[in-house]
């Protein structure tokens, strides 16, 4: 390699590798840091492999995680649109939990499953990372109550109200159009049951009228897992204030979507015109896969894993510190209890500039103390806030 390229290219490396001071290493090795919504099965569900070995793509491994000083997570299973026609969405979940299991038995010297708040710190007592399972996509496109309650019993522990951003049928998504104007007596019922058992409603990707229904039937807080805030993207995908306040009078949470489109007008124009399309327009897809078996869906969507982002020019992207922006406003609408990180690595965010993966999470903290954020508060977002919410809804 010629000097001259190095000239280049050694600035890129250093630029991505921020120098992090020894209070932010410090306070960040010391706190829990729990983040909403990390993708970490549906890759090894296509492409095979192992969460506990380190991989050379992608945003999530065991490995990295525990470099992030990851101390706990939701452990999100995702259910791919294209298995909504043929009606294969349960089966995928059963699939992905079976795998989940399995891989969890397989690495737990590194991490275990948390049904409860309380299993959280033994699991960290022990070294171990805990994992808390949850669901992005629908269960059941009809909601049926025994299927959730099936799958309860086998760890579920959090699912996401809609079905992503697809039309289920009795809970409208963000980004598929209405069918209820929110939840229809059916959606009623499955808050109410997902109350009864104690599990977290996951509220990301309903409807603003879903997610203002929710907050009024439910008995318990909710979380937005990855989100962000409308007053900064006008987009289906992000909370108006109005109902960020409603979810902190809940008790609730929203988690802090890592990728620069949800935060960034600039940057959510390009990659919709880079793509012909908003990430989330599913609309292309229907009768075709409604006449493929589940293995043909398999092939066909084992193209998009790993879930990294898109590569952009560098000057699009935000700061660490344009980042927090965000968090800011949510902090001066809601409070400092109703703010947490809800990643969404390996599930197609772009991250600011600095942020390589899961192993940068430290930058957050740094990024924190530079904004003047006292321990306390930083604690909160990091991981304090989640747990709150998890152990007001599993009672432990």
């Amino acid at each position: 390699m010629s000097t001259r390229c190095l000239f280049w290219i050694l600035p890129s490396i250093l630029a991505a590798q921020p120098a992090l001071s020894g209070r932010a290493r410090n306070l960040h090795r010391d706190t829990l840091v729990f983040d909403a919504h990390v993708h970490m099965i549906n890759r090894q569900l296509h492409d095979g492999g192992d969460i506990g070995v380190r991989l050379n793509n992608g945003q999530v491994d065991l490995i990295r995680a525990r470099e992030g000083g990851l101390d706990a997570m939701f452990f999100s299973l995702y259910i791919p649109e294209q298995y909504y026609p043929g009606r294969y969405e349960t089966k995928h979940v059963l699939r992905l939990l079976d795998l989940a299991h399995a891989q969890i038995e397989k690495n737990k010297d590194k991490i275990g499953i948390a049904y409860k708040a309380s299993d959280v710190a033994r699991l960290n007592r022990e070294g171990r990372i805990a994992a808390l399972l949850d669901l992005e996509g629908g269960f059941d496109l009809d909601g049926d109550l025994g299927v959730l309650r099936s799958l309860y019993r086998l760890g579920l522990r959090s699912a996401q109200l809609p079905a992503h951003n697809w039309a289920n049928n009795f809970a409208d998504s963000c980004c598929a159009e209405p069918k209820y104007g929110g939840l229809n007596e059916h959606g009623r019922a499955v808050v109410r049951e997902m109350n009864r058992l104690g599990m977290v409603i996951n509220i990301s990707h309903a409807s603003d009228q879903s997610i203002e229904q929710v907050l009024d039937i439910s008995s318990q807080p909710v979380i937005a897992t990855h989100h962000g805030l409308r007053s900064f993207n006008d987009i289906p995908r992000t909370m108006p204030d109005a109902l960020l306040k409603k979810l902190a009078a809940k008790g609730g949470v929203i988690g802090f979507h890592i990728g620069c489109e949800f935060h960034s007008p600039p940057f959510f124009e390009y990659r919709t015109n880079q793509a012909g399309r908003p990430f989330w327009d599913t609309r292309e897809i229907g009768a075709k896969e409604a006449r493929l078996s589940i293995f043909e869906i398999d092939r066909l969507v084992a193209r998009q894993f790993p879930m990294a982002g898109i590569s952009v020019p560098e000057e699009l992207k935000l700061t660490v510190d344009d980042w927090f922006k965000v968090v800011d406003r949510a902090i001066e609408i809601a409070g400092e209890d109703h703010v947490a990180l809800g990643s969404d690595f390996d599930g197609g965010p772009t991250p600011p500039r600095g942020i390589r993966d899961i192993r940068d999470l430290p930058q957050l903290t740094e990024a924190m103390l530079r904004r003047s954020y006292s321990e306390r508060r930083i604690r909160k977002f990091l991981g304090e806030n989640v747990l709150r919410v998890v152990r007001q809804v599993t009672g432990q």
